[in-house]
């Protein structure tokens, strides 16, 4: 007979307590209340229009979800800033400024715990790439140790505390490189099999298991080509899957390796959404508007972008959720 642990190659967790930031699969069992419980999808996705950001702009960066996120940075759309909003699902509210003003950086984490990877700093006319990485902690942003290889249009995944920054460029040649964060010190892994920037990631993923699509391929700027490749990694290697149906760049990206989202990018702009299930993409709902550049994080359940070249006036906000919710079923 087959077992969890066969199945899922992890066993059933015992906690006292519901754990949060669930995702579609996940099963435990609840000691307070001696249940077995799982959290599943129910419905089908949509975009629905969010709340209007206070300062516009684009090539701003995300943490959170659709309904706690966080954006920084940007253009707006003269020098780059370094204006931070955080959001409640409905209003965004001013909140303390990351210490360097930057625009094309990665963002990765929570609303109460992200990180600023790398990016482009001001001045406009003469702009140059960073390694900077800040922490924000809910309340301000921290310099923490920098990346080892600066650059802009790189893709951010997992926590404050076990990240990876990946690709990237200067903007051109694309850079193929991956860095692995624990807290403390950044560290070079394994390359990607493809030299990409402005591409998208599970943000939602970890050091060990997470997705990296899209993006623009060389040439390169001035002249990119819209990139469907997809890559997994296992914390040892990068891995080929399928591609994404519409090739694009400076896309957003939500979920997990196994469970993820990709939508918007260009050029031209698109509306197109994608979901992986571990195997394949498949169209879903598409955005209200089509866009690009925009901050963006969330699961394949509770997602958004926002600012970039949503209207109006780069303002412009969209929530990915389940009209149904998502729900534990629960066995006695």
């Amino acid at each position: 007979m087959a077992t969890y642990i066969g199945i899922k190659g992890v066993e059933i967790p015992t906690v006292s307590s519901d754990p949060t930031n669930l995702v579609a699969g996940q099963v435990w069992y609840n000691t307070g209340s001696a249940t077995l419980k799982g959290y599943g999808k129910l419905g089908a996705g949509s975009w629905s229009a969010g709340g209007a950001l206070n300062a516009g702009r684009y090539n701003n960066a995300g943490a959170g979800t659709g309904t706690a996120g966080l954006t920084f940075g940007g253009v707006p759309p003269a020098a780059a800033v370094a204006l931070t909003e955080s959001y409640d699902g409905s209003t965004w509210t001013a909140v303390n400024v990351l210490n360097q003003s930057r625009d094309f950086m990665a963002g990765t984490g929570s609303q109460t715990a992200a990180l600023c990877i790398t990016g482009q700093i001001p001045p406009s006319a003469a702009p140059s790439t960073t390694n900077l990485v800040e922490d924000f902690n809910g309340t301000s942003w921290t310099e923490v140790v920098d990346v080892s290889n600066g650059r802009r249009n790189s893709v951010g995944c997992g926590t404050t505390t076990a990240a990876l920054c990946i690709g990237g460029g200067p903007p051109a040649p694309e850079y193929a490189f991956t860095e692995e964060y624990n807290g403390t010190a950044w560290t070079e892994i394994a390359d990607t099999n493809t030299d990409r920037m402005s591409a998208a990631g599970s943000t939602n993923g970890t050091t060990t298991a997470t997705l990296y699509f899209g993006g623009s391929e060389p040439p390169g700027p001035p002249n990119p080509a819209d990139s469907t490749k997809t890559e997994s990694w296992n914390g040892t290697a990068w891995t080929e899957e399928s591609d994404l149906g519409t090739g694009r760049y400076k896309l957003g990206g939500a979920g997990i390796q196994t469970d993820a989202l990709a939508f918007g990018g260009g050029w031209p702009l698109t509306a197109n959404t994608e979901s992986f299930n571990g195997t394949s993409w498949t169209e879903v709902a598409n955005l209200a508007v089509a866009a690009a550049t925009f901050g963006h994080c969330g699961s394949s359940t509770n997602a958004f972008g926002a600012g970039g070249d949503f209207p109006p006036s780069y303002r412009g906000c969209e929530q990915w959720l389940f009209a149904d919710e998502t729900k534990t079923f629960t066995a006695t």
